[in-house]
């Protein structure tokens, strides 16, 4: 059985939204690639199943904004945009590649739902609430999901 993208789109487009909004910074954008989210829904609909959906769609939604992020860098539009990319690309790299790293063996550890549910509420600010709605856990299996990284995290920082 395929998936009801129209479903999808009025349940979870707010969701898709937030979450490009977040990543691309720019309203228009935002809602460009929110439509390419469920573009790519449609275009692969058949081959979908009815299960895990907000995950599902939130990992879509990243890729797409992050790959017109990655394109954006790779052709600015005008002077300042090449400007602010170089400027935003700058910083310690040893240091973003030390917490990429922290973050693999963090994740590496705990169920990608654990994932989806610490992106949702410390990146994405969803309340707990919120959280457990989109996952389909009580607000208690959250917190407990959000203690069990906190102390993996703490483990992998005193190692």
């Amino acid at each position: 059985m395929s998936v009801d993208v129209e479903a999808y789109y009025r349940r979870y487009g707010p969701q898709v939204l937030r979450r490009c909004r977040f990543l691309l910074r720019e309203e228009e954008q935002a809602v460009d690639a929110m439509h390419d989210v469920f573009v790519q829904l449609l275009r692969y609909q058949a081959a979908l199943k009815d299960a895990g959906p907000s995950s599902l769609l939130h990992q879509i939604a990243t890729r797409v904004c992050l790959n017109r992020l990655r394109g954006a860098k790779r052709r600015p539009e005008d002077r300042d945009d090449e400007l602010v990319l170089k400027i935003a690309a700058s910083g310690d790299t040893e240091a973003r590649t030390a917490a990429r790293g922290l973050l693999d063996r963090l994740f590496g550890r705990v169920p990608a739902s654990s994932r989806d549910i610490a992106v949702l509420h410390l990146v994405d600010g969803m309340t707990l609430e919120e959280t457990a709605r989109e996952v389909g856990l009580s607000v208690s299996g959250v917190r407990k999901r959000l203690r069990a990284l906190s102390a993996v995290l703490q483990e992998l920082e005193a190692a």
